[in-house]
C-alpha cells in the first residue's frame, strides 16, 4: 500500500510539473480523452479526427518548446540559462547526425535520381543495383519512421481509391504497373471548403473535407520486360499483343519517365480521397452522370440530325446536293458530340494538373532533405520534453508510462494537440549519447543542463576524429563517359 501511495505521489508530481508549464499560455484545450486501448488499434485513417488514432508527430516548433521550457521560475536558480544552451547545443548536435546519415543516403540515390546533372562514373551489375535500390527504399523510410511519419498499408491504399474524389473526378491507377511503391502520411486533419448547391438555390456552404498535410510516395516503376512476361502469363496473351498492350497503358507515360529511377514526391494539404492524383499512370474516367449526361445529348442531338437528313438523303439521285449537305451536317453534329466527351476529359485533366501544382512540395532529392530536417527537428522535440522531466524528477523505469503521460497531457493543455509521445525512442537517444545513464536497479541518473552542455561539446570536438572514410562495396569505377 505504502509502495502504491509513494507511485501515485510522483505521478502528481510530475503532473503538477506540466501543469506549471502549461500555465505560461493562456490557451488551454481539454478534447476527450482517447482510451489506450483505442491508441494503439490500427484505425481506418479516413475516419473522423476523435476516433482515429493519434499520431507521433509533434505540431509545435522546436523553438516554442525551448521557449516554454526554459522559463527562470521552472529551473533551480542558474539553471534556466544553462538548460537554453544545452537545448541548442543538442539541436545542432542531432541535424549533424542526420546530415551524416544524408551524405550516404544521397550517395547511395544517386544511381536512381531522375534530376541528377552529375557524370556517372561507375556502373553497376543487376545484383548491385538490386542492393543500391534495397539500400535507398530503406534508408528513406527509416527517416520517414524517425520523422514521425505514418506508413499507409495496402489495405488503406486499396480503401482510399474507392472514395469519390473531392474535385468530382474519377481516377485510376494500376498498382501492378509498379515494383515496389512506398506511401507515408502526416498530419491527417479536416480543412474547411466551400459549395453551391442547385438544391440550396446556389447559396455556399461549408464542409468538411479530410486532407493529408503531407503525403509522401517512393516508387520505382516494373521494367517493360517484366510487364510484359506478366502480360502474357495472366492473361493468357502471345508476345506481340502483350508488348502492345504494355505499350497502349504506358502511352500517356512522360517521355522523361524511366523504368531504373527511383521517383520520390511529397505534397502538402492533399484531400484524402484524391490520392489518386498524386500517381504517374493516373487515369481520368467519367463518371456515371457525366456519361448519362453526354451520352443524352449526343443521342438526342445525333437522333434529330439523322432524322431531318434522312429525307434529304432520300433525294441522291434526284438531288445530290442537298443530299451530301445533309450528310455533312450529319457528320458536323456527331463531330460535335465527340467533342463535347473530349472536351469534359480535357476538363478534367486541367483540374487534376491545378491541383497537383498547388499540392506539390518537392521532388526526388529534395524530399529527401525535407525529411532528414524534420526527422532531426522530431527527435530534438521529444528529448526536450524528455529531459525537462528527468533533470527534474528521480525516476526508473517503472515510472515511464506516468511520464509518457504527463507529456501528453501537457502538450494538450498547452497546445491543443492529441499526440502519441513516444518515449522510449527519446530515452534511448538520450542514453546512447550520455546525457542520461540507467543504473543496474532501473534508476535514470541525468546529467545537469550546464554539464550536459559540455558533454554535448565534447562529441562535438570528438566527431571530426573518428569520422569514417566513405566504403562502397557496389560497382566499379571506369574511365571515360559511359555509352
Amino acid at each position: 500500500m505504502a509502495s502504491a501511495d509513494f507511485a501515485e505521489g510522483r505521478l502528481e508530481r510530475r503532473q503538477g510539473l506540466f501543469q506549471r508549464l502549461a500555465d505560461l499560455t493562456d490557451f488551454e484545450a481539454k478534447p476527450a480523452e482517447v482510451p489506450e486501448d483505442a491508441k494503439r488499434q490500427p484505425i481506418d485513417i479516413l475516419e473522423p479526427d476523435d476516433t482515429r488514432k493519434r499520431e507521433r508527430f509533434i505540431p509545435v516548433t522546436r523553438f516554442a518548446l525551448l521557449d516554454r521550457l526554459t522559463k527562470p521560475y521552472l529551473w533551480p536558480a542558474g539553471q534556466a540559462a544553462d538548460a537554453r544552451r544545452f537545448f541548442r547545443y543538442l539541436d545542432y548536435w542531432r541535424q549533424q547526425q542526420y546530415f551524416a546519415l544524408l551524405l550516404d543516403l544521397e550517395q547511395t540515390y544517386e544511381a536512381f535520381s531522375p534530376d541528377s546533372d552529375l557524370l556517372m562514373t561507375r556502373s553497376f551489375s543487376d545484383d548491385e543495383r538490386a542492393s543500391l535500390q534495397h539500400r535507398v527504399f530503406e534508408g528513406v523510410e527509416s527517416l520517414l519512421q524517425r520523422a514521425n511519419y505514418e506508413r499507409i498499408d495496402p489495405s488503406n491504399i486499396e480503401l482510399i481509391m474507392t472514395r469519390d474524389s473531392h474535385y468530382g473526378l474519377d481516377l485510376f491507377v494500376d498498382m501492378e504497373e509498379f515494383e515496389r511503391i512506398s506511401i507515408f502520411y502526416r498530419g491527417a486533419s479536416n480543412r474547411k471548403y466551400e459549395r453551391r448547391r442547385i438544391r440550396k438555390f446556389l447559396r455556399k456552404e461549408e464542409f468538411d473535407v479530410p486532407i493529408f498535410q503531407r503525403l509522401f510516395i517512393m516508387f520505382k516503376l516494373k521494367s517493360v520486360e517484366t510487364c510484359v512476361e506478366e502480360a502474357m502469363r495472366d492473361m493468357k496473351l502471345s508476345r506481340e499483343a502483350a508488348e502492345k498492350h504494355v505499350a497502349r497503358n504506358r502511352a500517356h507515360f512522360p517521355k522523361s519517365m524511366n523504368e531504373k529511377n527511383i521517383y520520390l514526391k511529397l505534397f502538402k494539404n492533399l484531400p484524402r480521397t484524391d490520392v489518386e492524383m498524386i500517381f504517374p499512370n493516373t487515369k481520368v474516367r467519367f463518371r456515371p452522370l457525366d456519361k448519362l449526361r453526354l451520352g443524352v445529348t449526343a443521342s438526342g442531338g445525333i437522333g434529330m440530325g439523322a432524322a431531318g437528313a434522312a429525307g434529304k438523303v432520300a433525294l441522291l439521285m434526284s438531288n445530290p446536293i442537298a443530299a451530301l449537305g445533309a450528310l455533312a451536317g450529319l457528320g458536323g453534329i456527331a463531330a460535335r458530340q465527340a467533342m463535347g466527351f473530349l472536351n469534359q476529359k480535357q476538363r478534367y485533366m486541367v483540374i487534376m494538373a491545378q491541383n497537383l501544382y498547388f499540392h506539390t512540395m518537392a521532388d526526388n532529392r529534395g524530399v529527401i532533405l525535407k525529411i532528414a530536417a524534420r526527422g532531426a527537428e522530431e527527435d530534438v522535440k521529444e528529448e526536450m520534453l524528455l529531459y525537462s522531466v528527468l533533470a527534474k524528477e528521480k525516476s526508473t523505469r517503472t515510472d515511464l508510462p506516468s511520464i509518457d503521460l504527463a507529456i501528453e497531457n501537457y502538450l494538450t493543455r498547452t497546445f491543443g494537440v492529441k499526440i502519441d509521445f513516444e518515449i522510449d525512442d527519446a530515452l534511448d537517444r538520450l542514453i546512447r549519447d550520455g546525457i542520461v545513464v540507467e543504473k543496474p536497479d532501473g534508476s535514470f541518473v541525468t546529467l545537469p543542463p550546464a554539464e550536459a552542455a559540455k558533454h554535448i561539446d565534447a562529441k562535438w570536438d570528438l566527431f571530426l576524429d573518428h569520422l569514417p572514410d566513405p566504403v562502397s562495396t557496389e560497382g566499379y569505377e571506369f574511365e571515360g563517359r559511359p555509352a
